[in-house]
């Protein structure tokens, strides 16, 4: 299970020594990633050298309204400092304005400038969408030539529910990621996501599931 787990630390007062922790806790637990801001990227790669921890980047967090060519820029630089995993928020505003046009193009950008050096994971923000809206996105996410949909920053309204999460699951089919984040805090909510079709899940409390206790942290 730890193998299907990004160990996650995505807050603004993050610190060094809190990004240092996290990845000794990511190659104790043998996490499939640490997820940290873009800052953090350089320092998370060089700590994990030789472990099997991939470093996961956000980009065009938490909003998702940079523009494409930001968002590359931020892949490209990330990747550079050591990134093999890109988590990048879909334009919501631009899906919620029927721009649907925008929004695939926005993630085309990102996978585009990826292919070959990172896998990609969209970040749809399933709380601001109604169910439409995260089929349409979820379609979108795949035609574009994502690797996975994500429900959540963890920093919006919500998180991932499972009802939400298996309805990606059977949008986007058997074949591509679905991954769970923003309030999976125990081993139980852990369970379920993977049931309704999780393949990933985004958690800050990863020692404490592994442990069988429940977080009270939002992420």
């Amino acid at each position: 299970m730890a193998l299907m787990i990004d160990h996650t630390l995505l807050k603004s007062e993050a610190t060094k020594t809190q990004v240092e922790k996290l990845c000794a806790e990511a190659k104790e637990f043998t996490f499939a990633s640490v997820c940290v801001n873009p800052t953090w990227v350089k320092t998370s790669a060089e700590l994990l050298t030789g472990s099997l921890v991939k470093v996961c980047t956000v980009i065009g967090f938490p909003l998702g309204a940079s523009t494409p060519e930001t968002k590359v820029f931020e892949t490209t630089d990330a990747i550079n400092n050591g990134a093999s995993e890109i988590d990048m928020v879909m334009n919501v505003g631009a899906l919620k304005s029927q721009d649907l046009e925008l929004v695939k193009r926005d993630i085309e950008a990102v996978v585009n400038a990826a292919k070959g050096k990172a896998i990609v994971k969209v970040i749809l923000e399933t709380c601001l969408l109604s169910k439409e809206e995260i089929i349409v996105a979820s379609q979108l996410s795949k035609d574009a030539g994502a690797d996975f949909v994500k429900t959540s920053t963890g920093f919006s309204t919500g998180g991932a529910t499972i009802e939400v999460v298996a309805l990606m699951r059977e949008v986007v089919g058997p074949d591509m990621g679905v991954k769970a984040s923003g309030g999976v805090r125990s081993l139980e909510d852990v369970q379920k996501m993977i049931e309704a079709g999780a393949t990933r899940i985004g958690a800050s409390s990863g020692v404490q599931i592994m442990q069988g206790l429940t977080s009270k942290s939002d992420y």
